[in-house]
């Protein structure tokens, strides 16, 4: 997803509607739970091998690391 996919996504949506993330819990079930997000920023981030994904680098000097906007 891009910032202006998520523009597009916003476009009429209720102001005052609470932003919510959604991620598996990792339980049994596979519950998928929807915590409050709480922030929003840009940060550096890198793939990381051990955890097959993006990870937050705060060190942000790595040829491999791109800045991406984040929704925690």
């Amino acid at each position: 997803m891009t910032v202006k996919d998520l523009k597009e996504m916003l476009e009429g949506q209720d102001d005052s509607m609470e932003v919510h993330i959604a991620y598996n819990f990792g339980d049994y079930w596979r519950t998928q739970v929807a915590p409050k997000a709480s922030d929003a920023e840009t940060a550096m981030v890198r793939y990381s091998d051990y955890h097959s994904m993006d990870k937050i680098d705060d060190d942000g000097d790595d040829d491999d690391c791109r800045e991406v906007f984040v929704i925690s």
